[in-house]
């Protein structure tokens, strides 16, 4: 049984509300997450909890457990001199922006004038309702799985780290 602390390998396919997939990982490795640590969305995180080996499962996430609502107020506008300095901005563009905290968040390029760029810092899936089948196929007391780039794929550190 999947419970808090654990790590579960989970193989699943995340669509929006048309049908559309989003993200998949059919083909691939499971996607490994311990149940409990913020790793993915809680609605995903919760929805694992008490589910046994090799069941399935068709989980529904809204936005209050998803992504959160659109908020218009992440939408903002700099001088496209400012922007130009690093790179050429064009609409539709993904951009890695730091906060003032030195995090880095995705934001999307939603406009580009002779004068501004507008940059939308909500995630691409704010506000949307998401729609998951996941097949429970690994429960484990430490993480098993690395990513393609040889790092944990739980972590992120590198695999045979103590995570691993």
């Amino acid at each position: 049984m999947v419970e808090q602390g654990k790590f579960v390998a989970i193989h699943y396919t995340g669509k929006l509300d048309g049908g559309e997939v989003f993200d998949s990982c059919d083909g691939n490795p499971p996607f490994e997450f311990q149940v409990g640590a913020g790793m993915v969305i809680p609605g995903l995180d919760d929805a694992v909890v008490g589910m046994a080996l090799n069941g399935e499962k068709d989980i529904v996430v809204t936005p209050d457990f998803g992504y959160g609502e659109y908020n218009d107020e992440m939408v903002q506008s700099f001088p496209i001199e400012d922007i130009r300095q690093q790179f050429e901005p064009q609409e539709g563009m993904m951009v890695g922006v730091q906060m003032e905290n030195g995090m880095q968040v995705p934001a999307t390029i939603t406009s580009v004038t002779d004068t501004e760029v507008s940059i939308d810092l909500n995630h691409p899936l704010a506000g949307k309702t998401l729609y998951f089948h996941v097949k429970v196929v690994e429960i484990n007391d430490d993480a098993r799985y690395c990513n393609e780039e040889g790092g944990c794929s739980s972590c992120g550190g590198s695999c045979g780290s103590s995570c691993c």
